[in-house]
């Protein structure tokens, strides 16, 4: 790999991938625990919390809402708990879509008025799905046509049973955020079941969260106390890695400390049904969360249909599975994924684009996409779209293309992973 600037980089073809990682905090869990530290009686101690700019940008906002925040060695956060306050200036949120939905469930239950905004991606992202149960509950919102930025009046919130529409996790946490803080008992309806970092964190922070198959609950009022907790590894981010490891038949990749919760492993279920071998070591739980080290080896690969609740679960993983599908034996097909449309980009589009501009064949529908597996990619040059995920993805794709592939807007990966191409080189071998 060689880097031409921050914002171009050039991916070289591999040969086989090898050696042992330790990831940054997960991004999804990062987020919740600053968000609730920041509410919670006493001072939270995160370790090994998130290195990117999304996670950083939360930090920024509630410290903006009064929580005193410090930095400490090894990607540490202390964060002290406090009554919020009403803040100086509109809240940053960046491109960070997880902020400024589940920021806005607490803001929601404030007594003052906030504004929350955020970069040119963002501010295109569409926010009705936070803005239609937050003002059922009572809170006042103005926003651009449903989207950022919003500006809401906080309120003495009511308790609602409400159904998502479209299965959102950070709708789903911004809901039961709202609820902790709400009079009575809230409930939320998933269509299928998504990540429950958000049921998970409330729960380590002392709140009571029941659940019932796709349906969670939380009477307002509870009252939030600090923990001490060590981040696992982000699951999301070792999914370009383990993708990495999967393309080459000799790879023997190790990844430590590892998110491994259920809700968010489907990656690990594709890989092995493709025909990827993944076995978990030093399991354990913290805080409910489940994390332990992976180790995988590689060999024949398949292909796989990804459809239903399983592309709700993977909705971060898609991106990469599609980019590495030419490689595979039958192709892989995405289906119910239309989410991705209103990603940081079309990711549907972004990938369909890239893909052909590599030389591959692709069928793009609404909702998903066709790869035909029995392909051979060639280096081109990638168009990231300023999507972190496109970029690192296509990163992943170029190790087994023929000849180097450019990839332009590669500094948008700093968003969730700054380290990711320095990892990435780490473990290839030429």
């Amino acid at each position: 790999m060689a880097n031409q600037s921050s914002s171009t980089v050039t991916i070289r073809p591999a040969r086989n991938v090898s050696g042992a990682l330790r990831l940054p905090g997960d991004k999804s869990i990062s987020h919740r625990y600053a968000m609730l530290g920041a509410i919670a009686q006493g001072r939270t101690r995160l370790a090994n919390f998130s290195t990117g700019a999304d996670c950083a940008s939360t930090l920024g906002c509630v410290e903006a809402l009064g929580a005193r925040v410090q930095r400490v060695e090894g990607n540490g956060v202390e964060i002290e708990g406090t009554q919020l306050r009403a803040p100086s200036r509109p809240l940053d949120c960046g491109n960070s879509g997880s902020t400024i939905r589940m920021l806005s469930g607490i803001l929601a239950g404030q007594e003052f008025s906030s504004e929350l905004t955020g970069d040119e991606s963002l501010s295109r992202r569409p926010m009705a799905r936070v803005i239609e149960p937050l003002s059922q509950m009572g809170a006042a919102i103005e926003s651009s046509s449903g989207r950022p930025p919003l500006r809401i009046r906080g309120a003495r919130l009511q308790a609602i049973d409400y159904k998502l529409p479209v299965a959102s996790a950070q709708v789903k946490t911004c809901v039961l955020f709202a609820g902790l803080l709400a009079e009575g008992e809230t409930h939320v309806e998933e269509p299928v079941r998504t990540r429950d970092h958000g049921e998970l964190a409330l729960r380590a922070f002392g709140a009571e969260v029941t659940r019932q198959r796709t349906r969670a609950s939380i009477v307002g009022g509870q009252t939030l106390r600090a923990i001490d907790a060590a981040i696992p590894g982000d699951i999301s981010s070792a999914a370009f890695f383990l993708c990495a490891a999967a393309l080459f038949p000799e790879s023997n990749l190790v990844i430590e400390d590892l998110l491994l919760n259920p809700t968010r492993a489907a990656i690990l279920d594709v890989l092995a049904a493709m025909g990827v071998r993944a076995s978990m070591i030093k399991v354990e739980e913290r805080y409910g969360e489940l994390m332990g080290t992976i180790s995988l080896q590689s060999g024949r690969l398949r292909g796989a249909t990804i459809a239903g609740g399983q592309s709700a679960l993977l909705i971060d993983e898609l991106p990469v599975l599609a980019a590495i599908a030419p490689y595979t034996e039958e192709g892989i097909e995405i289906r119910d994924a239309r989410e991705l449309r209103v990603k940081e980009s079309d990711r549907i589009a972004a990938v369909a684009g890239n893909l052909r501009a590599m030389g591959a064949q692709v069928e793009e529908r609404e909702d998903g996409l066709r790869v035909p597996g029995g392909q051979q990619l060639h280096g081109s040059e990638i168009d990231s779209r300023g999507d972190h995920r496109i970029a690192m993805a296509f990163a992943v794709a170029a190790l087994r293309a023929q000849g180097d592939t450019l990839i332009r807007g590669a500094d948008s990966a700093r968003i969730s992973f700054p380290g990711f191409f320095d990892m990435l080189e780490r473990i290839v071998e030429r």
